[in-house]
Order: C-alpha cells, then structure tokens, then sequence
C-alpha cells in the first residue's frame, strides 16, 4: 500500500479540476451518442421484426425459438414478451439512461448557424386535411403505416388463399373459412397496433423525453392509433361475425368462452367497450360533451383485461410492453393527485379568465412550454382539465400560475367561486362559508427542452387565450437575458388574435419593466394585436385591466405540489420503473411454480388473466415501495426548518412583486402593443415583413397556440415561404402549442 507525500496535496487544485470537468464533459456526449444509437439499432430491428413478422420466413425464425422455450419458467410467453414487449421496455430503460447522463441544466444556449436548415419536424407538409397540421416527419410515419398495412394484408391475404386451395372445399365453405382466417390474421396486424396505442399517452414517458415528442404533441399520434387500431379490431370481429352467421351459429359463437384456445365472449365485451370509446372520442362529441368522452374512456381497463381474457397470456404479451407502461405512468399519476395543492391566489379577470397561482416545492423543475392537469375538489371529484403553464420557472421557486378561460360549465363555476371568496369580508367567519379552494395537481407535462430559446427570431401567433404559454415565454426569455443565462432570442414578435378588447387585460400579468428594466438595449420586441369584433377602441379602453376580482389563500400547512409524475424528476421515476418490471418478473415466476404448474392451469383466458394481474400487482407492491420511499423523501426536504424559514422569505418576496399587477401594462407592453380593429391578421404580410426585418439567412422559430383555424393559416403560410424560398431568405419553423384531449 503506498504512502503519500506530506507535500502532495488532498484535494485536487482549481487547474485539476477545470481539466477533469473538460474530460468529464467531453465524455457526457460520447455515452449520449453511443446511448442513442444503441437505441437506434434496437427501434430498427423491433420495426423489422413486426413489419417481417408475415412472411413464413420470419415465422419459421420465431416459431423455432418459441418452440425452444417450451419448459422453461416462463414457457412460451416469456418469449414473446421478450421478443415483442421487451424492446419497448429497454428503449424506455436506455432513455432513462440517456437522460440521467445529460446536463441538469436543460438549455446551455447553441452557436447560431450560419444557414437555415431543414428539419423534419418543423416542416408543415399537409394542412387543412383529416389529420391537421402534419410535418413532414409525420408524413413519413404516415405513409410507413399504411404501406405497411397494405403489405401485411396483402401477404396474409396471399397466404390464406394458398393454405384453403389445398383443400376442395365447396365455394360456401371456402368463403366463410376465408373470412375467419383473413379475421385472425388482421386481428394479429391490430394487436401491433395495440402494441404502440398507449405508449403516446404515457405522459410522463422517458422514451418521448428521449425523442423530445411532448405530451400534447403525442396525444394526436394516440388518437390517430385509436382510429386505425379500432378500424382493425373492427374489421377483424365483422369477418368472424360474418363468417359465423353464414354456418348459422353467430350467437353461439359469441357467448363461446374456451378454456383452451381463443375465448370469444371475452372478445365480444372487449371489442364492445372499445367502440364504445371510439364513438365517443370523435371531435364532435368530443368537443360538445366533454364529460362523457372523458368517463367513456376509463373503459379502457375492461378493454385491455377482457382483450387479454380474449387472446390469453402469450398473445396478449405482443402488446403488453407499452400497456405496462401506461400502467406505470397511471399509477403515479394517482399517487400524485392524491395530495392537495395550496392556491396562493386566485384572480378574475374581466375579459372571462381566471387566474391561480399554485403552491410548489423548490426543487420541482418545469420549463414555459409545460403545462399541468388540475382538479378542483369543490367543483368535481372525477374531471381533469389540462392548463398551460403562464409563469416561467424564474419568476418565483414555490409557485406558478396556470390562466383559465372560463367557457364550459366547470370554468364557470370555478368563476362563481372565486367570486363569492373575494366579495366576503377577510375574517374567520367568511372562511367558514366559503372555505378555500382544494386542489389537485398533475404534472408538469410537456416539452423536455425549451425549444423557444433556441431560435434567434421568434414568432409568437396566439388567439385567445392561446396568449397564455406565450407569456410564460416571454417571462422566461427576460428573466434570462436580465440574469445572464443562456438564451438565443433577440427579436420577437407576437401576434394576438380576440374578440375584443378587454382580452387584453391579460397583459396585466406580464411586467417587463421590474424583470427585465434594460430589455429594449438587448431584445427587439414587437407586439401586435388584432381586435377582430371591434372597429375602433372603446371609450374605457386602458382602464379594462384594473377592473379585477382577487381572492389570497394564504398559506398554513405549507401543501405543495408533489413531484412523483411529469418530467419533473428522473431519479425516482426510473428507479421505479425499474423496480416494477422486475417486480413483473418475480410476479410472473412465482405465478408459474406455485400455482399454474402444481394446478396444471392451462386455460387459456385464466393465465391471460393471471398475467395482467402479475402486472398490476408488481406496479401496486413493488412500485408502491418506491413511491413511498419516495414520498417520505420528499416530507424530509418540506419538514427541513431552516430550508422553509429561508425559502418562505423568498416565496414571500417573489410571490408579492409577481402579483401586484403594477402599472407597467400603462407604461411598456401598450407602448409595444399596436393595435388593429376589425381584422385579422394577414400573415403574408407578417411574414414577409419580419423576413425584411431580420436579415437572410437565418432560422425563424414560429409557434402558434390557438385555434386550428389559426393554426392551419400560420401552417400554410410557413409551407409557402418554405417553398418558394430564395437564397438570402429566412426559413420558417412551424411549432403548434395547442393541446387538446
């Protein structure tokens, strides 16, 4: 064992430690890439796999290694899942990975290009058509979807027709046996489909953090999924239905339940509650009934527990990997809602929008383009609503604000009540008849980077209430050129499209001057908005801000947000997704030697049954320790004195210079308003303006929040520009903020 010097120092010296956090961070990129690849190869020969998986050739493969298996612990389920399940689950684990390795810091501020360039994902390719606005990253995936069904159906199609001519069957018994087959085998095509149906929902998902696909971005991909998968499943029940109604035994069929093979009736509920999902999930009713969207689709438990009652275990384990994982996203979701949330305030605005300042911890981590899910106990113990965030995370550690604009029955009664608190007297009776607001909180959800920072030149397109992200923006955007931190932005225009003109009391949350007092010397901001109800500016234009209802819920038990979901934390939620697939494996081992082996189980449903259990169970108890042990952590860092007494002088300070609604709507953002009565944007001239403006060559990030009306214009326009653009010209990049369920 060596010695060392009394001369040689313990400790390295600052020119040691300067050169080992260069090879430190010379290293962090070098695991990323061989992360990301790794990735990569196991994405691409997944997607052969299933897209292969027709042909006798990859049949032959899979069938030969299933064979295999038979007698081991996990049989052949174990095999498929891994096979078609454990792809997704590694991808996930590896993204947990790559995320852990990167900066804590989410934005280190990039070199400016010296040319535009193209990207995939910012490209609008289709607008106007069923599916919205679609990039041209989107349309790749599209167009594979559907060459890949065409190419499935078509190969199975060729193969049912070889396996019956082998037989001289009469044309009636041919057609009918054609149709159960083409059934079957369009039925494996939609479990592929269901395979890849939850994984977009997955709302606090490492594997879209790792792709940077946000949740409201994603939720278009799980509804687009939902009507393809249903078509499938849709399809795959009428060939059987029909098949069996031509040998006159439809309803016998239908109530068949087989302890060995498939189970009919089981597929009959299934599919039942699948449809009835569907139906109530298109945009109409959708959008006019809210309440019974959202309640119907909790059907989706009886969906996926009598789907694998239908299929049993092995099957049913093609699907089972981004099923778990939603599974694992939900059960920390409910974990998180469980907890009350304080509401520092609770503001309404005369333009119908409410404001609520919510109560959370100092280490709970967002960025501008989040957004939460939020409950109000008082209103209704079951309906969500999604918000965005109007805060930026610099405005304050122990709070941020969500804006509300009150247009259903729940918006309006969460007006009433804040109304009703904010006109009784501030005493302890008043608090009794009105007590304070109780709520839950979900998230923050969204955007792992910040991609507003990332663009020199910004073009903001809000209507409505879409104005709300946009502020957390621009908050954000001074808060870091006033504190020095990395931020590419330095000319941004806004674009705000209302009604009329008390909308505009919005602003009033948004101080420039006290966050940013030299902003003018370092960002070129212009601001303009379009009245389109309004000729001209009415008599008490100027005064529509002041004109406010404030309710202050201060704060007693110190009730925060909670950090167990959205993508606030890695840590924790990757050692319990961890923890609960192994638990998943202990479960499923112990299922199989003491009880389906010494019982020699071999209904099919009852293990499909077993299996979804082993799942459930290993989330509840494995991952339940997890988020306990998590829980308590999170009690010790709130319970810490010195920690509260500190931060709770701070929270004071920053929470009462957020929400003094000062003057400065008078003094700077009307100066940089200019306003324009009775039409709308024209965005040709917009655009055209802000490309003479801004120079050549340069890369224009544009984000619209808003209306898909408004979405689809901003869309066209940026796919024109895009198009007939000429060198020395800007190139535009469409980003939509909109989210809706």
């Amino acid at each position: 064992m060596g010695t060392l010097s009394e001369h040689e120092p313990l400790l390295l010296n600052k020119a040691d430690e300067a050169d080992y956090a260069k090879k430190v961070t010379k290293f962090i990129p070098f695991v990323q890439w061989v992360i990301k690849f790794i990735i990569w190869v196991i994405f691409v020969a997944w997607g052969t796999l299933i897209v292969l998986y027709p042909t006798k050739f990859m049949q032959g493969i899979l069938e030969s290694m299933l064979m295999a298996t038979i007698g081991t612990i996990f049989g052949i389920t174990g095999s498929v899942f891994l096979v078609f399940s454990g792809p997704v689950l590694l991808m996930t684990f590896l993204s947990f990975a790559y995320l852990m390795v990167s900066p804590a810091e989410e934005f280190h501020g990039k070199k400016k290009l010296k040319f535009p360039t193209f990207r995939l994902w910012t490209f609008p390719v289709l607008v106007g058509g069923p599916f919205g606005v679609v990039s041209a990253a989107e349309l790749i995936g599209i167009v594979f979807f559907i060459v890949y069904l065409f190419w499935a159906v078509a190969v199975y199609t060729i193969q049912n027709r070889e396996s019956i001519s082998k037989f001289n069957l009469p044309f009636w018994e041919e057609s009918y046996q054609m149709l159960e087959l083409s059934g079957l085998r369009i039925g494996s095509i939609g479990l592929f489909c269901l395979a890849l149906l939850f994984i977009p929902i997955t709302r606090g998902s490492f594997l879209l953090r790792f792709i940077d696909i946000p949740f409201e971005v994603s939720t278009r991909y799980h509804v687009w999924l939902g009507h393809l998968t249903m078509v499938i499943f849709s399809v795959h029940g009428l060939c059987y239905s029909v098949a069996w109604a031509m040998q006159g035994r439809l309803l016998e069929e239908m109530l068949q339940w087989n302890d060995f093979g498939i189970a009919n009736l089981p597929g009959v509920i299934s599919l039942a509650a699948g449809l009835l999902m569907w139906v109530t999930s298109f945009h109409p009713v959708r959008k006019q009934y809210f309440e019974l969207f959202f309640y119907t689709h909790q059907l989706y438990v009886v969906f996926f527990v009598f789907m694998a009652l239908h299929a049993g275990d092995f099957v049913f384990s093609i699907a089972a990997g981004g099923i778990f994982l939603f599974l694992l996203d939900r059960f920390l979701r409910f974990c998180q809602s469980r907890k009350t949330v304080d509401l520092l305030s609770a503001t309404c605005l005369p333009c119908g929008t409410v404001e609520l300042v919510i109560s959370k911890p100092k280490n709970l981590q967002y960025n501008a383009l989040n957004f939460v899910f939020l409950q109000v106990r008082e209103l209704s113990w079951l309906q969500w609503h999604p918000f965005s965030v109007s805060s930026s995370p610099l405005d304050g550690k122990h709070h941020m604000s969500v804006l509300i604009k009150v247009l259903g029955g729940w918006t309006k009664k969460l007006k009433d009540n804040i109304s009703k608190v904010s006109e009784e007297p501030d005493n302890e009776l008043s608090t009794q008849l009105h007590p304070r607001l109780t709520a839950s909180v979900e998230g923050p959800y969204g955007h792992a980077s910040p991609y507003h920072l990332m663009y020199e030149n910004l073009i903001l397109v809000a209507g409505g209430i879409g104005i709300s992200p946009f502020l957390a923006i621009l908050t954000d955007i001074f808060h870091r050129v006033e504190l020095s931190k990395p931020c590419l932005p330095k000319n941004i225009l806004v674009v705000w499209a209302v009604k009329r003109t008390n909308e505009l009391s919005l602003f009033s949350s948004v101080d420039i001057e006290s966050v940013c007092p030299s902003f003018a010397d370092k960002i070129k901001l212009e601001m303009h908005t379009y009245i389109t109800q309004e000729t001209e500016p009415p008599l008490e234009d100027g005064e529509v801000h002041k004109s406010t209802r404030r309710s202050h819920f201060p704060m007693k038990n110190q009730n925060k947000m909670s950090g167990l979901a959205g993508t606030a934390n890695n840590i924790w939620p990757g050692i319990y997704a961890v923890t609960s697939t192994i638990g998943f494996i202990i479960f499923m081992a112990l299922t199989e030697l003491f009880y389906i082996k010494p019982f020699g189980i071999t209904a099919w449903w009852l293990k499909g049954l077993l299996f979804v259990a082993c799942m459930i169970a290993s989330i509840v108890v494995f991952g339940g320790l997890v988020v306990v042990l998590w829980h308590l952590c999170e009690r010790r860092d709130l319970n810490d004195a010195k920690w509260m007494e500190e931060d709770e002088k701070s929270n004071s300070v920053q929470y009462n210079k957020l929400r003094t609604y000062p003057d400065a709507y008078q003094t700077t953002v009307a100066n940089l308003t200019t306003a324009n009565y009775g039409r709308r944007p024209d965005f040709e001239e917009i655009f055209h303006s802000a490309s003479e403006r801004w120079g050549g060559d340069v890369d224009v990030g544009v984000i619209v929040c808003g209306p898909s009306t408004l979405e689809s214009s901003v869309a066209k326009e940026c796919r024109s520009k895009n198009i007939k653009r000429s060198k020395n010209q800007p190139f535009f990049h469409f980003n939509s903020h909109s989210f809706e369920l």
